[in-house]
């Protein structure tokens, strides 16, 4: 057998930010000044049914990442000059908070520009509202004009995934009223967890009660895991140290499976432990990045294995997968970074060129697949590579940033101050 030629990281890096700029590109012709583009259609697409720039501010900081100083300034010049929250629109409070706040944090910090960090405490403040539940865990939807919330039915993802965003503008804009809602938010949905620390998959914020009691680390409580650790690393904040500790604990216990397919992360019943599915898929895939943030690089190790054998199942991942008969359970490709995220964690913390190899492969499959002539899209199904229309504002955000990053020198990104958003916004403890 021969081994496979060394990847050409310089190589690599400069195809990523050409497929980048291909991409941005597109949505300039196309979609300039929407939240984001269909690519086959050519046609802009707004969230909710008027621009909140979701794509130009999800972007910014990979612009200025990859040294494209002209299209970072033009983005930038739109955001100030056009954006504004002050509409009658019932937003996602989760969405807004990873995508628009985080983008706007991380855009002020990498630019400097006050006004970034204006729109990001007027955003914030249009958010507060949500928070006001009977619990302290908030609504899924809040009127940014009128503070009207709805959505009393949650989960600990919607729920524990703002401490980042709102915790860094609250150090930035002194005002502590920011990280308190958004730590006793994630306090408060940690006390609910059952006698074996673990969390269901959704909630009611009203009463506190759970609605669902499957436990996983898929969609739906997947950052909320991510959230403690990293709160504990931007922060220093020992609450969210303490909580990660046990909730890892009680996931490496009860979630971690050993299948004859490799280790996966299944679905137990939150209060008994007993299994419930095998059911893993693309968003499982950031659980690796996470695992190996923590020390626990052996574990991550062998579960990017076993998410690269979902990748590799048929050239690109299914959205799920049953890891038992390795069947697919939904066949759609959401142009996800997951896996490319724990990817370049991997490859940081061993220096090993199977995640180079891995990331090569990534790419390839994402343009033999993905790309069409304005930009890339989502597929229909891994299984006919039937084309959708849609470039979500995180295919730009993340998931061609984790690639370049994967490939650029490691000095692109000093680990050891930034911890990245959810929405792979690079937060600073520059206060």
């Amino acid at each position: 057998m021969f081994a496979a030629p060394p990847v050409d990281r310089a190589a690599m890096a400069a195809k990523v930010r050409a497929e980048f700029l291909h991409s941005w590109k597109a949505y300039e012709q196309y979609a300039w000044g929407h939240d984001e583009l269909r690519p086959l259609t050519k046609q802009p697409r707004d969230w909710y049914g008027q621009s909140l720039l979701m794509t130009p501010v999800d972007s910014l900081d990979t612009l200025i990442l990859m040294g494209f100083d002209n299209e970072a300034q033009k983005a930038k010049t739109l955001i100030v000059d056009r954006l504004s929250f002050d509409k009658d629109i019932d937003v996602k409070v989760f969405e807004v908070t990873i995508r628009l706040l985080g983008g706007l944090l991380s855009g002020y910090q990498l630019t400097g520009d006050a006004r970034l960090l204006h729109l990001a405490d007027d955003l914030g403040a249009r958010l507060l509202p949500a928070f006001n539940t009977p619990t302290g865990m908030p609504y899924m939807y809040v009127n940014l004009r009128t503070g009207k919330t709805s959505g009393a039915r949650s989960n600990p993802a919607e729920i524990g995934t703002l401490i980042l965003e709102f915790g860094t503008l609250s150090k930035l804009t002194n005002k502590p009223v920011y990280f308190e809602k958004a730590k006793r938010a994630i306090v408060e949905l940690y006390k609910r967890r059952s006698k074996i620390d673990l969390v269901g998959e959704e909630i009611d914020v009203e009463t506190g009660a759970w609605v669902s009691k499957a436990s996983h680390v898929g969609g739906g409580i997947d950052s909320y895991y991510e959230y403690l650790l990293k709160c504990s690393r931007l922060f220093g904040d020992k609450d969210c140290e303490s909580m990660w500790k046990t909730s890892i604990a009680a996931l490496n216990k009860h979630l971690a499976d050993e299948a004859p397919t490799g280790l996966w992360y299944g679905e137990v019943d939150m209060d008994s432990g007993k299994r419930t599915s095998s059911e893993f898929g693309a968003l499982h895939a950031f659980l690796p990045a996470v695992l190996v943030m923590s020390g626990d690089v052996k574990r991550g190790r062998r579960l990017e294995e076993s998410c690269f054998r979902m990748w590799t199942l048929r050239g690109i991942e299914p959205e799920v997968l049953d890891y038992r008969t390795m069947t697919i359970k939904h066949a759609g490709y959401q142009l996800r970074p997951e896996i490319i995220e724990s990817a370049w964690y991997l490859h940081r913390a061993t220096h090993d060129d199977r995640y180079l190899m891995m990331g090569q492969t990534f790419f390839d499959s994402i343009v033999a697949h993905c790309r069409t002539e304005a930009g890339y899209t989502t597929l229909k199904s891994v299984v006919t590579m039937e084309k959708s229309d849609l470039m979500p504002s995180y295919f730009l955000a993340e998931t061609l940033k984790y690639l370049y990053l994967l490939f650029a020198p490691d000095a692109a990104m000093n680990m050891d101050k930034v911890v990245f958003n959810t929405e792979a916004h690079p937060l600073r403890r520059t206060w």
